[in-house]
C-alpha cells in the first residue's frame, strides 16, 4: 500500500536551502514558507505530529557576510551558519505563529546521533517537544561541528531523526519530483519511478551529482537517507517543493517517489537490543510490573525491588522477575544509583529524590525486549 499523509501519527519534513532561500535577495521565501506552514497547521489540526528539518543557515548569511565565492571554507561555513541560524529560526517561528503554532529550535550534530546517550537525550527532547504541542526545526549545528563529525547534508540528518521519533513517514521536499531512472535534465529519455518496494544495487545507482546553487544534497543523498529510513521502518517520500502549498499538494496526487518501509523494519532496532548489547546490570521487577510488561507497557520504577550492576544512562540492563526469570533487555533512562533512589517509587517522588524530575519510566516500551 502506497503510504498516506493523512493518516500518519508523525511525520519528518525536510526543506532544503534552494527551497527556503530566494537566491536573489539571500532572503527566506516568505510566501512559499507562508504556504508550507498553512500545509503543517492542517495536519497539526488532526492530530498529526511534525518535526521540521530545515536547511538554510548557510545560505541565509553568505551574503550580509561578504562570503560570495563558489566554496567557503569550513571556518567561513560555521561563522555563516552562526549568523544565518538566527534569521532561520526567526522565520520558522514567526510563521509559525501566525497559525497559532509554537516552533522550538533544535541543532544537531553527526555525533549526536551516533552516541547513545546524546541519542537518548535528543530523542527525549523531541518527544517530550511533541507532547507539548510544538513544532520542532532541527537544523546540522554547522557553527560547531567539524569535518569529522558533520552529516554535511540534510538529507541524512532527518533520515536519522525519522529513525529516532520513529516516525511513519520522512517527506524530503526538493527541487525534483522523484526519482528518475536517469537524470531528466540530462536525459530526456529519463522515466519517473513512482514507488520503490526495495532499495536495490540498480536503485542505489541512479543517484546523480548534486545540482549546482545553493544545494548540498542531490540524489545520492537521497537515496542514503531512503537506506536509513525504510530500514527502520519508515516511508520516505521525494516530492517537488517549489510549487505553493506543496504537502498539501502531494496530499491532492501530485507526482513523487515513494520509498517503502523495508518488512520487519521496526523489529531491526530491538533485534540490535536484543542480541548485540551485553547487559550493563540487570533490575528485578515484582509481578505485577512483569504483567504490565507482557501486555506492552513500559517499565516504570514502582515495581522495581532489586538493582544490579553499574550501569549508566542509556545502557543495556536485563530484566528478571522475583523468581528469577529473565523476561526482558532494555536502554534505561536512569543510571544504577538513580534507578536504586527511584525504585518503588512513583514519578512525582523523583524530583524530590533526585534533585531533577527525568522521564517517568526507567525502560520506556520502545527501548524494550521481551524474552
Amino acid at each position: 500500500m502506497i503510504p498516506s499523509l493523512a493518516t500518519a501519527k508523525r511525520i519528518v519534513i525536510k526543506i532544503g536551502s534552494a527551497l527556503i532561500v530566494d537566491p536573489e535577495t539571500a532572503a527566506p521565501r516568505e510566501a512559499w514558507l507562508r504556504g508550507v506552514v498553512e500545509d503543517i497547521a492542517g495536519l497539526a489540526a488532526k492530530g498529526t505530529e511534525i518535526i521540521v528539518v530545515s536547511s538554510g543557515a548557510i545560505s541565509l548569511a553568505r551574503r550580509q557576510l561578504g562570503l560570495t565565492g563558489a566554496k567557503l571554507r569550513l571556518e567561513e561555513k560555521q561563522a555563516a551558519a552562526a549568523v544565518g541560524q538566527i534569521r532561520l529560526a526567526q522565520a520558522w517561528a514567526q510563521t509559525l505563529a501566525e497559525k497559532h503554532l509554537t516552533a522550538a529550535q533544535l541543532l544537531i550534530t553527526l555525533e549526536d546521533t551516533e552516541d547513545r546517550r546524546r541519542y537518548l537525550n535528543a530523542r527525549a527532547t523531541l518527544s517530550t517537544l511533541l507532547g507539548l504541542g510544538c513544532i520542532p526545526v532541527i537544523n546540522e549545528n554547522d557553527s560547531v561541528a567539524t569535518a569529522e563529525i558533520r552529516y554535511g547534508d540534510n538529507d541524512r540528518l532527518a533520515a536519522r531523526v525519522a529513525e529516532m521519533t520513529q516516525a511513519d513517514i520522512l517527506l524530503l521536499l526538493s527541487d525534483i519530483d522523484g526519482l528518475y531512472t536517469a537524470d531528466p535534465r540530462k536525459d530526456p529519455a529519463a522515466a519517473h519511478i513512482p514507488v520503490v518496494e526495495t532499495l536495490t544495487s540498480e536503485i542505489m545507482a541512479m543517484g546523480g551529482e548534486p545540482p549546482p546553487g545553493y544545494s548540498s544534497g542531490g540524489m545520492r543523498t537521497k537515496l542514503v537517507a531512503a537506506q536509513i529510513a525504510t530500514q527502520a521502518g519508515v516511508a520516505m517520500a521525494i516530492a517537488l517543493g517549489h510549487r505553493q502549498n506543496p504537502i498539501a499538494a502531494i496530499m491532492e496526487g501530485a507526482r513523487c517517489t515513494w520509498f517503502l518501509p523495508a518488512p520487519g523494519g521496526r523489529s531491526a532496532r530491538k533485534s540490535w537490543i536484543a542480541g548485540h548489547l551485553a547487559p550493563q546490570g540487570s533490575i528485578v521487577i515484582d509481578d505485577g510490573a512483569a504483567h504490565a510488561l507482557a501486555k506492552g507497557s513500559s517499565l516504570l520504577p514502582a515495581g522495581i525491588k532489586e538493582v544490579s550492576g553499574s550501569f549508566e544512562r542509556g545502557d543495556p540492563v536485563d530484566v528478571f522477575t522475583l523468581a528469577g526469570t529473565r523476561i526482558a533487555r532494555g536502554l534505561t533512562a536512569y543510571s544504577s544509583r538513580d534507578t536504586a533512589i527511584i525504585s518503588g517509587h512513583r514519578s512525582e517522588d523523583f524530583e524530590a529524590l533526585l534533585g531533577f524530575r527525568g522521564r517517568d519510566e526507567v525502560i520506556h516500551r520502545d527501548d524494550l525486549v521481551l524474552f
